[in-house]
């Protein structure tokens, strides 16, 4: 039943929209912007039997840069961003990183944000709600293949004209949108850094399966569409992977960090937004869930 009423937030107010148009996000205050691109409705595949239908809603067209989730960082508590009227009364900031999640490959000027949980990029999405008024949230898996399949599959002979893997990367991730987007206009969908999404990985029911998956007690976090240093066959719009507790071997605080894989500069995340705006309470009880 919980998982049930999660998906009726997600989806329940996207379905009555059309004609959405892309668009620039400013955050305000600042000089910093992101494109959201208009992803049209449309139907998944997930069985050989099976679609599921996608409402239109819009996807950031490059994975979240540094530019922005430094905004997200370092922002001082003092004073606070202003909420929405009946928005959230608190807005929760990153932990400083326990090593330099770089590793020299770049911050400045376009570079995907990395190295952080799933956690992080969703409690950015809250506080992007607070300064902006708009919902913004991680895809969810059938989201997410949908907008990288843009209808289309990338023949795996021209792989290298969409993605950074690890035949091209040199070992490292490189300035978003560098390579051509797909046919709906995103880059880096495929390759570069992996995407966090929201569901939880279920393998045993995926691809079949309502989405998001929310496990209550166990199961990890998935990461889609390969990265940096992933051979061609994982690049792929169907690639998945649970988080891996691996990716922050390295932390030596106790418990680790909810913030940070000081091991996972391959993983990133991108954002969507839904076509209405669900409202103020059922936003606060989607963050909610997650604090």
């Amino acid at each position: 039943m919980r998982q049930l009423v999660f998906i009726s937030l997600l989806f329940s107010h996207g379905i009555i929209a059309q004609g959405l148009k892309s668009y620039q996000q400013a955050i305000p205050q600042t000089h910093v912007s992101f494109d959201m691109v208009a992803i049209p409705s449309g139907s998944l595949p997930v069985t050989s039997s099976k679609k599921v239908q996608i409402p239109d809603f819009w996807m950031a067209k490059t994975e979240l840069t540094y530019d922005v989730y430094q905004l997200f960082f370092e922002e001082s508590r003092d004073p606070e961003p202003k909420p929405p009227k009946d928005g959230p009364d608190a807005i929760t900031r990153p932990s400083p990183p326990y090593i330099d999640f770089t590793l020299g490959m770049g911050k400045v000027g376009g570079y995907p944000a990395n190295s952080m949980q799933q956690y992080a990029a969703i409690m950015f999405c809250k506080w992007l709600y607070a300064k902006t008024g708009i919902f913004y949230r991680l895809p969810t898996e059938q989201e997410w293949e949908y907008a990288c399949r843009a209808g289309a599959q990338i023949p795996s002979e021209k792989l290298g004209d969409y993605a950074w893997f690890q035949e091209n990367s040199g070992d490292k991730y490189h300035q978003v949108g560098l390579k051509k987007p797909n046919a709906w206009g995103l880059h880096d969908m495929l390759g570069n850094v992996s995407e966090w999404v929201l569901d939880q990985y279920d393998d045993a029911n995926y691809p079949g399966k309502e989405s998001p998956v929310f496990i209550d007690k166990y199961g990890d976090a998935v990461v889609r569409g390969g990265n940096y240093q992933d051979p061609a066959n994982r690049v792929s719009a169907t690639h998945r992977i649970p988080a891996d507790p691996i990716w922050n071997r390295r932390d030596p605080q106790i418990p680790k960090s909810i913030w940070w894989n000081a091991d996972a500069p391959f993983v990133g995340f991108r954002i969507m937004r839904p076509a209405k705006q669900p409202s103020a309470k059922e936003i606060n009880s989607f963050f909610e869930k997650y604090l």
